[in-house]
């Protein structure tokens, strides 16, 4: 009887978990689907969407995350090889030319 019981509390506890994971995903979904509703709206208004997507998503993030993160600013980098560079010709490469 002992074993019946727990594995009955078992199986409780699984299909509880289960049922939590499937809201989860219809919450999701649910989430998805306005995301697309308010693309498709804003795309026939004349806007653009993918801005407002990545909009809408920044606004997710920072209302489940509380730190304000400043963005970095990226340095200005100097290219790897000069303007001269051409890998077909041979010129202005490295050591190694190669002749046909």
């Amino acid at each position: 009887e002992a074993l019946a019981a727990a594995r009955l509390r078992m199986q409780e506890e699984l299909n509880a978990q289960a049922e939590r994971y499937k809201e989860k995903q219809r919450q999701l979904e649910e989430e998805k689907r306005r995301q697309k509703i308010a693309m498709w709206e804003s795309m026939q208004e004349g806007k653009s969407y993918k801005g407002n997507l990545k909009l809408n998503q920044q606004e997710a993030e920072s209302g489940a995350s509380t730190s304000s993160a400043v963005p970095k600013s990226k340095p200005n980098k100097k290219p790897l090889r000069g303007g001269g560079y051409n890998p077909l010709s041979g010129e202005g490469g490295g050591t190694c030319s190669w002749r046909p």
